[in-house]
């Protein structure tokens, strides 16, 4: 008995010590995160295994994972109707609310789920219950975007396929099948999702052979840009759960089709060093010196090597293009974008990504919302559903569809 004893206190030693992980005091339900976070890590720590044995890339372990739980059917309700097609070749999963009087023109959503680029769906539940909760509470049409994902596509694919599922639905034709108002489409993402939905945004803002185009875009979290990862949020939160600095640095890189190898020197900001002359208008872009507010740049100094690593630029050339990095898009572009909502949370390393774009945007003269929850995390939004709830998870849900609901 004492052995079987000496044993539980030992394993209970040891699986505490895996799930423990320092957390600000301020960040939301530590201890679940912390549970979260090592479930994640777990699955990681398989993926980088396999691969590093040849067996397997990593990011199809982590998809293997989620799609074991997550991933569900189209299931309608009686107050939305749910559907899997595809536009233009790119699958999507319709939501549409039953509600309404017969022929009265709706608002419309496209969404983008995040993941990296290389994980997640439309199709998985927490996305699922996103959608259908704005479907219902909209009264809205939303079009949940399945693009396809890294490591069999590379940038442009989930661009290209964001911008064609997003041209299909705006034809005239195609918004009058749905019902849908051609003056109330918003385009909206998360994370990767995010980058997508600027990109989409900007694309189809200077687009003169569009005839319809998005009122609205509304950014949760997004990634936008890959050229400084030692912004304040980078330096503040490079051990947060769920987005570490380093997995951001390898998303981008699998995104972009770059040499895995590339990691530690981009972490350095060597391939955007004051020598490397490709880079300097990229860098005037992101200036956070100048961008951000004073509450997010605290004592953070900017990390600008005198020399850097030219050959990153030369193989990995989308780290320059405004189509992956929308942040990096010119005054006159963004001043033809959309009216905005940009969230941000304080305990992600993006913040200052969507700082930094809502500043830009307002500086073009776009009106932005920039709604900040000083207890998030990254992905917070989509663990605001059974079995990964967490309140501010919520409280973004809401404030993100109140948002929507007063100005599309």
């Amino acid at each position: 008995m004492k052995r079987i004893f000496a044993v539980t206190c030992l394993l209970t030693a040891v699986f505490a010590y895996y799930i423990y992980t320092p957390l600000p005091s301020t960040i939301s339900e530590p201890w679940k995160l912390m549970l979260l976070d090592a479930t994640f890590r777990s699955v990681m720590g398989l993926g980088n295994l396999v691969h590093s044995l040849g067996l397997i890339h990593h990011v199809r372990v982590l998809n293997f994972a989620v799609n074991q739980f997550e991933l569900q059917g189209p299931r309608s309700s009686e107050a939305v109707r749910v559907r899997d097609t595809s536009f233009s070749g790119v699958q999507v999963r319709l939501f549409e609310p039953t509600q309404g009087e017969p022929g009265q023109l709706k608002r419309a959503v496209v969404y983008l789920h995040g993941g990296g680029w290389a994980l997640g769906s439309a199709r998985m539940r927490s996305y699922d219950f996103l959608c259908r909760r704005m479907a219902e509470e909209l009264n809205a049409v939303i079009v949940s975007v399945d693009y396809r994902l890294a490591p069999d596509a590379h940038f442009p694919q989930q661009y290209d396929d964001a911008l064609l599922a997003a041209r299909h639905f705006l034809r005239p034709e195609v918004l009058a099948r749905f019902s849908v108002d051609p003056d109330r489409v918003a385009v909206s993402g998360d994370s990767a999702g995010g980058n997508l939905a600027a990109a989409v945004a900007q694309q189809i803002s200077v687009d003169s052979s569009a005839s319809v185009r998005f009122k609205l875009q509304a950014l949760i979290y997004p990634v936008l840009q890959a050229l400084d990862f030692n912004t304040p949020s980078y330096q503040q939160n490079r051990d947060v759960p769920i987005l570490y600095r380093p997995l951001m640095a390898r998303f981008w890189l699998e995104y972009l089709d770059g040499d895995p190898s590339f990691v530690q020197p981009m972490l350095a900001n060597n391939h955007s060093a004051l020598d490397l002359t490709r880079a300097a208008p990229g860098r005037e872009k992101l200036n956070w010196t100048r961008l951000l507010p004073p509450a997010f740049k605290r004592d953070y100094r900017p990390v600008a090597p005198a020399r850097g690593t030219a050959r990153i630029i030369e193989e990995v050339p989308a780290l320059l293009d405004a189509r992956a990095a929308p942040l990096l898009a010119e005054p006159e572009v963004l001043g033809r974008s959309p009216r905005a909502y940009v969230l941000t949370c304080e305990h992600d390393v993006l913040r200052d990504d969507g700082a930094m774009y809502a500043r830009r945007l307002q500086e073009a003269g776009v009106p932005v919302t920039h709604d900040h929850y000083g207890d998030g995390f990254h992905g917070c939004m989509i663990f605001a559903f059974w079995p990964t709830y967490f309140s501010v998870g919520e409280r973004t849900v809401a404030g993100y569809i109140r948002w929507l609901d007063q100005n599309l």
